[in-house]
């Protein structure tokens, strides 16, 4: 199970690269939008050398960004932060070399700049949501949200503020207001895609045939309960309320299986945006 946790792990941080270095280099760069980051910067100092490829300017610039994460996140943090900036980089730089682009895909630079921020918070989010990053500035956002409990998005906003202000003097005021605008929809778009990706259903159950479900939410789908007693308004009857967290998968068996065998039963459900402890994400 270890090693299946692994190889997904890299899977799909390796598909958060894809995702950003597609933004990355057709969409913003050639728009010349700095919306933060290390890639950021290397749009704009590849502005001022066209002749460095962009990759060999993130490779550069990450090196001393990975000591600092391994050192203060962790090594496994740090490990997968490695691979998946190289992993970006390289693919950055076989984009230059096999699928060039020469200028922007269309005279629209906000529509580029939506689908490229789009792409590359889609991608950012993966790879945090695996604990890791796609490294350069990212890294220091990690560092935010572990020491000052910001979400991610937010921190991410914090780390590439100074860069988008670099983007507004180099590129001026007009493409520096769009890096900005990038820059807030990226921390947006972060939280908003892990959210989603962390989000479980909060069930509460009030059934006559509160037994069969319990063993159902623990044999079947290897989750636990709560259980507590409560009366009704109406009847003043007794009745045993059963409380889980499952995910959205988890809750669509619950569901038809409940629906089997007792059609009366009264089911409430939340949305919970994280879910920390046993069986969930590790409290840090």
């Amino acid at each position: 199970m270890l090693m299946k946790e692994k190889i997904i792990d890299m899977a799909v941080i390796t598909l958060g690269a894809i995702f950003v270095a597609v933004g990355l280099y057709y969409f913003l760069a050639p728009n010349e939008i700095a919306a933060g980051g290390i890639s950021g910067l290397a749009i704009i100092i590849n502005s001022y050398f066209p002749s460095i490829p962009m990759g060999i300017l993130m490779i550069g610039m990450e090196i001393i960004l990975f000591t600092a994460g391994i050192l203060i996140i962790g090594p496994i943090f740090g490990g997968k932060t490695i691979y998946c900036s190289f992993m970006l980089s390289g693919i950055i730089l076989f984009f230059e070399k096999v699928m060039p682009i020469q200028k922007p895909l269309s005279d629209d630079i906000f529509i580029q700049l939506v689908i490229g921020i789009i792409l590359t918070g889609f991608g950012m989010s993966l790879a945090f949501n695996r604990n890791a990053s796609t490294g350069g500035t990212d890294i220091i956002a990690k560092i935010i949200n572990k020491y000052l409990k910001f979400n991610i998005g937010k921190s991410v906003l914090m780390a590439d503020a100074l860069i988008t202000v670099f983007a507004i003097g180099t590129f001026g005021i007009e493409k520096g207001m769009y890096a900005l605008v990038g820059l807030v929809m990226n921390s947006i778009i972060i939280d908003r895609f892990i959210e989603g990706f962390n989000m479980c259903k909060q069930i509460t159950i009030i059934s006559s045939e509160k037994e069969a479900i319990m063993e159902f939410i623990m044999k079947d789908l290897d989750r636990s309960a709560t259980i507590y007693d409560a009366k009704g308004a109406f009847t003043e009857d007794e009745k045993t309320v059963i409380m889980t967290v499952v995910d959205t998968k988890q809750f669509i068996r619950l569901r038809e299986f409940i629906k089997k065998i007792d059609k009366r039963a009264f089911i409430t459900v939340q949305n919970v945006h994280e879910v920390l402890g046993e069986g969930f994400i590790e409290i840090a």
